[in-house]
């Protein structure tokens, strides 16, 4: 078996094992914990958030969220749908001054474990910077992929790029940043 050293990824196993602050749906309970950066919340809109995944396919996988709990994408009204669909917009704009990709992957997994989502009762959208040339041989011929950045570190680099958003809101940098969408 070949071994991939990622040692920065301690943090996220410690943080991970035994974590009793969860005891609801985690997309509901986050953003009101009080630790944005510790969770990694980046930013907040109107009705929605964005979250970077721990589990990312890319550096900047993030996820815009909906503050409405619901699997249903069809169940959001119309202030949330366009409140969430804002924030992915100023999402793509942070991502871009941040990361500079050459593209996006931006979907939804409705439709529960038969969509491939781990978490399938609170919507998400996923957001995943691509580059042109960003595959490489590790994926096809050991079914492993390479994250070349710490997520703390985009997480500095996304709240540094939403903070130069019109708008923006910055209380600390311990806090998501506070957009008005």
């Amino acid at each position: 078996m070949e071994q991939v050293f990622a040692p920065w990824r301690i943090d996220w196993v410690e943080r991970s094992e035994g974590n009793d602050e969860v005891e609801g749906c985690v997309f509901c309970e986050l953003p009101g914990m009080d630790a944005d950066r510790e969770h990694n919340l980046v930013a907040r809109g109107e009705a929605a958030y964005v979250l970077l995944n721990n589990y990312p396919y890319n550096p900047g996988h993030v996820m815009v969220i909906p503050d409405a709990h619901t699997g249903e994408y069809r169940d959001l009204d119309d202030d949330t749908l366009l409140s969430q669909a804002r924030l992915l917009q100023r999402t793509l704009d942070a991502l871009e001054t941040a990361m500079d990709p050459d593209g996006f992957n931006v979907g939804y997994n409705l439709g529960g474990g038969a969509a491939g989502g781990s978490i399938d009762d609170h919507l998400h959208a996923h957001v995943v910077p691509r580059w042109s040339g960003d595959t490489n041989f590790m994926p096809v011929i050991s079914d492993t992929k390479v994250i070349v950045e710490a997520v703390e570190a985009t997480y500095d680099r996304l709240h540094a790029a939403f903070a130069e958003q019109d708008g923006a809101e910055v209380t600390d940098d311990e806090r998501a940043v506070e957009l008005a969408v």
